[in-house]
């Protein structure tokens, strides 16, 4: 059996209950490099064998799935974040479907929700967006055609981007071709929950010059837009005046 769990973001008490139970009785782990906080590595039995799988490519890690398959021993594929984001877990459940070899998912939480939760921010602010983007900028891993970034910033909706702190200058050209402006914020996060998190604030237009100045370059999230900001109206949920299936709304 396969279990893919979700590591969280960084700080190590973020895995389920459920993930960390699975770490505990896997005979092998293969987890996602430098990205998994190496102290969830330590739940591991005495005589569970370990593969850092940033070293390996898909058939290296699928031959030691089926080996351990072959043996009855129980594998973990400990990926970052939640894998359901660019975590190449689809290639891998297809191999495994081919062996027909069992597996199952586990989640974890993925870094836009910790950087959200090292901003104190909330992505779905009322009036001022309802949408969240989470995207990456086109590098030597392409998107499709219609998913270039400057064709999704031409929303104005909060954005998530991944995988590309170190192709920060383009980024900054996609944004400014888009619905954000010079004045737009931006927060750059660095390894969102872990102990050497950092956070730099600053708008589209010192974007890239910020990311520079701070020595980021990798490992970061680029959140965008004016949920960072201020202004926003106030929930309609709470609003005393306003009916639920729960509470009867005053007049104003």
């Amino acid at each position: 059996m396969v279990h893919f769990v979700g590591a969280g973001p960084g700080a190590p008490d973020l895995i389920t209950q459920r993930g960390a139970a699975l770490l505990q009785t896997a005979d092998c782990i293969i987890y996602a490099g430098s990205l998994v906080n190496p102290v969830l590595l330590g739940l591991a039995k005495a005589d569970c064998t370990i593969y850092n799988s940033a070293k390996m490519t898909l058939e290296d890690v699928i031959s030691v799935m089926c080996e351990n398959e072959k043996n009855n021993r129980i594998t973990v594929r400990l990926h970052t974040g939640d894998p359901c984001l660019y975590g190449a877990i689809r290639e891998q459940m297809d191999r495994l479907d081919a062996e027909s070899i069992p597996y199952d998912d586990t989640p974890g939480v993925s870094s836009f929700c910790g950087a959200a939760a090292a901003l104190n921010a909330e992505y779905t602010l009322p009036s001022v967006s309802q949408t969240v983007i989470i995207t990456r900028m086109e590098g030597r891993t392409p998107v499709p055609e219609n998913e270039k970034l400057q064709s999704l910033a031409a929303h104005g909706a909060t954005m998530v981007i991944f995988l590309s702190i170190g192709l920060v200058n383009q980024v900054q050209q996609a944004l400014l071709k888009g619905a954000y402006t010079v004045s737009t914020p931006v927060a750059v996060v660095y390894k969102a929950t872990w102990p050497e998190e950092r956070i730099v604030r600053c708008t589209v237009g010192d974007l890239a010059e910020s990311v520079h100045k701070a020595g980021i370059t990798k490992t970061a999230l680029i959140v965008v837009g004016d949920f960072l900001g201020a202004q926003y109206d106030r929930s309609r949920l709470y609003d005393p005046t306003f009916t639920t299936e729960y509470r009867k709304g005053s007049k104003a």
